[in-house]
């Protein structure tokens, strides 16, 4: 049996995974600076860069970084960790990256003003949704360049690593978890009932020139609701359809124990989330559940050779309807049609209304058929009384295994490991899809009181019973690497160690037909001094086949240092100084991450999307239109970085802090740039360009990052305060396209990459006399501006405006807020505990254009109108006017990107406040449960900003919600 196991591990060792474990040493000790403290000796204080939300009283722990784990006092900047499983017992979350830009400074959304971070759970490239806060031992956020060289072009701008749960030598625990909780809806777009809606949209024709639409007996009558069948005023977000809460539950189990040879941990966890849809076929139906499944096992087969095996399986389906009702809320005006249309309204005699009831296979609650009209007959609303419903199945499952070498038989110091990962997730849609049909009414009131004497059917009903597959997607990754490992310290004071590594990652996806790969061949050389002095240097040689033959391989090449200053005889002696280090790494990362598909270099030529022209005989004839010009000289982009840091703690942990500032250039994005060949090898129609893609554009950032914390026991309560924050600036340095503009403030060079770019307003067009002295806005509008309309500026004053004139307006925030902080706030009284979390996110601005708010700013046409239009210009309010004049037609003149539209999206979050409490042990006596704990909080409590309405606004998707939450949790 022995020999078996020996086998098996040895034929793993041909398969090369995700990170291994180097030998691990102790957390080292250091003599104390004066003889006033009261220990002998204390440990070097972790790191306030790692959890700044936990009490610093976890000091031997590792930290998981690329390839091994090391202990938190020898980090060399550029790293931040956050402890999930400490940091649960005060803090219940329910994703496994909530509020992390609040918690691991560097972090806002993304990292370090960069974007497409990597995510690795227990070093594999997988979805951060798909492992719960319950699974998570760890989060390390590597930032600096230094920290994930080792990885390779697709880590190039940066990586959080997720480190699940294992066990211990302890006898067996049983940890269950359970919580209950409530969402409820902290706003809902405002849209204007029928009546006003019919009103306004009167005045939008008449500022076009044209007759009322609606009468006004028709829009008292809807006004009145004495007959909302006839006259209907849809509300989307009544009580009618919507329940003013949704739950969701969840239960967890974890297993854990083991011994010096063999240790595990299970996971069994199921989450049940509702919706607030409360009719038809959502009343009731319309939930999403989740089964997984984790577990792993570390087993020391003997002295030299041990093994894991790790598996995780989730099963989630979320159940709904054939409709998007959120989305239709944005779009389907509220006098439109009636959703239902009432039996009993029918008009006694009306034999044919009555066979349409009695056929019926869809008489609601058994007194209303379905309304419509010809143009609507499918709507949301009989889509999800009659339309069926749909169920969405996700399943994804895990593999990983890894064997470990102690090699010190051979050298001392040294050992091998290899792992091996294998993931498959499908998806797909299953539906039953029911025809059915709809009725318009015809009224009338000849009676003196409304009835029906008529219904007009659109339709057929039918159910096929016939279950429909669609959306199918598969994708399949397989990870491996392998590495030899060197660790050994000479002379006590002498700690060198080396990895030399091949990784990589192969990924497929149905549809794609190029898989996502990254190769690579890593080495790191590390030294310390009595962990005062460090130097590290870690590399890569990368390989991407979306390069050109002969430079499809790069050397990437970074070096960090570290000098534990507070050891130096200058400050050694400085009581307050319980530890003080500062770092700084510097390097090139090659990346092929922002080079957008393959064979970019390749020029080419096409036929199916060739354009079609004629001679003069009128015969049509197919183009072959070339696209691009060759560029074998195309090479890697490159992020070249320095970076510096610091970290310490003060007055006997009174005081921790860390900071990081870097500098960050990216060299050579790859762009086809137009502007700058002779304008005959390209033309616009047909399309043609002989115009390669070449290594042009550059990018900057710069920025720093802080986390500053505070322990302090003051009477019987401990409290602990913690800041972190993150500031960014980026910089387009050099931009192909500045060449196709003609003055200074149009370019981008120089500009924020997240620049946004538009008119300036110059208020409102006051009547045609302002028209006429002003510059002319024609080319703007294609019908023409009228009183009411946006007035902008001539920038470059040639009395025209046009596109020429747009500038720079603010920062987009597109990859997070330029500004970003957090406060957390710990205080425990004996077995009772307050937490609460606070985020922050300052300098951005955004457009309330149609990407991001559908029509409830831009308002033209047949529009839905919200309430932002009681604002508009009016010849009676042209002084105090908010809004543009409505009109019936295309309003291109003033729905464009300008100040006008810009707002601050500066906000502080209350994100999060727990109150928990542990039952004493004498409560609980000498049972099964050795421990028992039960807590209540809050999510997303309050936003305070400015713009908070337009922040807190959904349009046209489910709206934003608090979560109230209460939870037990029970050890056994």
């Amino acid at each position: 049996m022995k020999s078996i196991k020996i086998g098996i591990a040895l034929c793993l060792t041909v398969a090369m995974g995700s990170p291994a474990l180097t030998s691990e040493k102790a957390a080292f000790k250091i003599s104390n600076k004066s003889s006033a403290r009261t220990k002998q000796s204390t440990t070097i204080p972790k790191s306030p860069q790692q959890d700044s939300v936990v009490l610093q009283d976890d000091k031997d722990s590792l930290v998981q970084v690329a390839f091994k784990r090391v202990n938190k006092a020898d980090l060399l900047g550029g790293v931040s960790v956050v402890n999930v499983s400490r940091l649960m017992e005060k803090n219940y979350a329910t994703y496994s990256l909530e509020n992390l830009e609040a918690l691991a400074p560097g972090f806002h959304g993304n990292i370090w003003g960069n974007s497409s971070y990597l995510v690795l759970v227990d070093g594999f490239p997988r979805d951060a949704n798909n492992v719960l806060p319950t699974e998570i031992d760890q989060i390390t956020v590597m930032k600096g360049i230094g920290a994930v060289a080792l990885y390779g072009s697709r880590a190039a701008k940066g990586v959080v690593y997720i480190t699940t749960k294992r066990g211990g030598s302890y006898a067996q625990k049983v940890n269950v978890r359970a919580n209950a909780g409530i969402n409820t809806p902290k706003a809902y777009p405002e849209y204007l009932g029928s009546a006003e809606y019919m009103t306004l949209y009167n005045e939008a024709r008449r500022n076009d020139g044209l007759t009322d639409l609606y009468s006004t007996a028709a829009i008292y009558n809807h006004a009145s609701g004495s007959n909302p069948f006839r006259y209907p005023n849809i509300d989307f977000y009544s009580s009618e359809y919507l329940s003013d809460s949704y739950n969701r539950y969840d239960l967890t189990t974890e297993i854990s124990g083991g011994n010096e040879t063999a240790r595990y941990y299970t996971n069994i966890g199921y989450w049940s989330n509702g919706s607030l849809l409360n009719f038809g076929e959502a009343a009731g139906n319309n939930r999403s559940n989740r089964f997984n499944l984790r577990g792993n096992i570390d087993v020391k087969l003997n002295r030299v050779i041990k093994l894991n095996v790790d598996a995780s399986a989730s099963f989630y389906t979320g159940k709904g309807v054939n409709t998007d009702y959120w989305g239709n809320s944005a779009t389907v005006r509220p006098n439109r049609f009636s959703p239902l249309i009432p039996i009993s309204m029918l008009e006694n005699g009306d034999d044919p209304s009555q066979i349409y009831v009695n056929n019926s296979n869809y008489v609601i609650d058994g007194k209303y058929l379905l309304g419509g009209t010809q143009l609507d007959q499918t709507n949301v609303f009989a889509s999800i009384y009659a339309g069926g419903s749909n169920k969405n199945i996700n399943r994804q499952f895990q593999f990983n295994t890894g064997v470990d070498f102690d090699l010190s038989g051979l050298l001392q110091g040294l050992a091998f490991k290899s792992t091996l990962a294998i993931d498959y997730l499908t998806s797909f849609t299953q539906a039953y899809n029911n025809n059915y049909a709809v009725y318009e009414a015809g009224w009338n009131n000849y009676a003196g009181y409304d009835q029906i004497s008529g219904l007009t059917k659109y339709g057929d009903d039918s159910k096929t019973g016939a279950e429909n597959i669609s959306s199918s997607y598969y994708r399949q990754n397989i990870a491996f690497s392998g590495q030899f490992n060197y660790n050994r310290t000479f002379g006590k004071n002498h700690n060198v160690s080396g990895t030399l590594l091949g990784y990589g990652f192969h990924i497929g996806e149905s549809e794609v037909y190029h898989k996502t790969n990254n190769a690579n061949l890593g080495l790191q050389l590390a030294y310390n001094f009595a962990q005062k002095y460090y130097a590290d240097f870690s590399s890569a040689y990368i390989y991407s086949a979306k390069l050109p033959e002969g430079n499809r391989a790069a050397f990437s090449p970074t070096l960090s240092i570290g000098w534990r200053i507070s050891e130096e005889n200058f400050l050694k002696d400085v009581s307050a100084i319980d530890n003080l280090k500062i770092t700084a790494s510097a390097g090139i990362l090659n990346t092929d991450l922002d080079i957008s598909t393959y064979y970019l270099y390749q020029g080419y030529y096409t036929y199916n999307n060739a354009a079609w022209y004629s001679w003069k005989d009128g015969q049509l004839v197919h183009s072959f239109d070339r696209r691009r010009g060759n560029n074998f000289d195309m090479t890697f982009p490159q992020r070249r970085e320095i970076n510096f840091g610091i970290e310490g703690s003060l007055l006997n942990d009174f005081i921790g802090f860390s900071g990081n500032a870097f500098f960050s250039q990216t060299k050579g994005n790859i762009v086809q740039p137009t502007s700058l060949y002779p304008i005959y090898l390209s033309t616009g129609w047909p399309v043609y360009s002989d115009i390669p893609y070449v290594n042009y554009d550059n990018d900057q950032r710069r920025g720093f990052d802080f986390s500053l914390n505070f322990n302090k026991q003051l009477g019987k309560v401990g409290w602990t305060l913690g800041f972190n924050g993150t500031y960014y600036q980026t910089e387009a340095s050099s931009r192909a396209s500045d060449s196709q503009y003609e003055y200074d403030y149009q370019r981008r060079t120089g500009r924020p990459l997240d620049a946004i770019f538009g008119l300036r307003s110059d208020g409102f067009f006051m009547d045609e006399t302002d028209i006429a002295n002003s510059p002319d806005q024609s080319t703007l509008a294609s019908g023409g501006v009228k009183p009411g309309d946006i007035k902008y500026k001539d920038q470059n004053s040639d009395g025209i405006v046009d596109t020429r004139d747009e500038v720079y307006l603010g920062r987009g925030g597109w990859s997070g807020a330029p500004l970003t902080l957090g406060v957390n706030l710990t205080a425990k009284w004996k077995n009772l505990t307050f937490f609460a979390l606070g985020t922050g996110r300052f300098g951005a601005k955004a457009m309330k254009n149609t990407n991001s708010y559908g029509n409830y700013f831009w308002v033209d046409g047949q529009d839905k109108y919200s309430e932002v239009v009681r604002g508009r210009w009016t010849e009676e309010t042209k002084d105090v006017a908010t809004f543009p004049r409505l009109t019936t037609g295309t309003s291109d003149n003033n729905y464009r990107d300008s100040d006008f539209w810009l707002f601050s999206t500066d906000r502080f979050d209350l994100a999060k406040v727990q109150v928990s409490y542990q039952f004493p042990a004498r409560m609980l006596g000498k049972g099964f449960i050795k421990e028992f704990g039960a807590y209540v909080n809050g999510f997303n409590l309050l936003t305070i900003a400015k713009e908070r309405d337009i922040l807190e606004l959904n349009v046209g998707s489910a709206p934003q919600t608090r979560f109230y939450n209460l939870g037990v949790k029970a050890l056994f």
